[in-house]
């Protein structure tokens, strides 16, 4: 397995499938930095790291999870590169673009404000 980021967001999309309340994922920086982000942006209640790897808890609204998809841009096959002017919404500002700057990842919408671009990691809604 390769693509560790791509393994985090399908582990995320089939808990919320399932209506898990926690999700372990492999302990990496980018995947403890792409969830530290979501945790920001109110899209998971929290995450733990533990020996065998981390526990994230995802959120519910009622009974409907709060994140509905996960969808992979740049790919170690092929790198999607975006500048600060050319980040826009997802789905109209209900979800987020998460994005690998010289300052660490972000969301768009703070990426923007910074006037900073990067690769454009995730569109999460």
């Amino acid at each position: 397995m390769n693509d560790l980021t791509a393994d985090l967001l399908a582990r995320l999309q089939n808990g919320i499938e399932r209506k898990k309340e926690t999700v372990l994922v492999p302990n990496t920086k980018m995947n403890v930095e792409i969830l530290k982000v979501l945790e920001m942006e109110k899209m998971i209640v929290g995450y733990n790291q533990t020996d065998d790897g981390i526990d994230v808890e995802l959120m519910y609204d009622g009974k409907e999870p709060v994140i509905s998809v996960l969808k992979r841009v740049s790919k170690p096959g092929q790198r999607i590169y975006i500048v600060s002017k050319d980040i826009t919404p997802v789905m109209n500002g209900r979800g987020i673009a998460i994005i690998s700057t010289s300052k660490g990842l972000m969301s768009g919408a703070m990426a923007k404000s910074k006037k900073m671009g990067g690769e454009l990691i995730c569109k999460v809604w």
